[in-house]
């Protein structure tokens, strides 16, 4: 027997690891990886200004807050009927 414990994200219901009881979920979200389109104006604007501005929105944040914009990566565990639910509309 496992002693580890763990709850339904959606539910709260309390999962037992062994029982076949819940499904694992994993999420992983990642910014756009496509090169961004430059137009002939972008060409023309101050480059520099626009790094500088850029720079100065970026130390506001923590190192983790500007990762998060970029990647993120997370586990869910759901029970079997949350799962039932949540795999016919996942967004929903």
């Amino acid at each position: 027997m496992c002693d580890v414990s763990l709850l339904c994200h959606r539910c709260g219901t309390d999962l037992q690891p062994g029982q076949g009881q819940f499904y694992v979920i994993r999420i992983e979200a990642f910014a756009d990886p496509t090169p961004p389109t430059i137009t002939a104006d972008d060409l023309q604007r101050d480059i520099k200004a626009d790094i500088d501005r850029l720079v100065r929105e970026l130390s506001k944040l923590s190192d983790q807050e500007i990762m998060d914009q970029v990647y993120r990566k997370l586990t869910v565990y759901l029970c079997n009927t949350c799962y039932r639910d949540w795999i016919e509309n996942p967004t929903g």
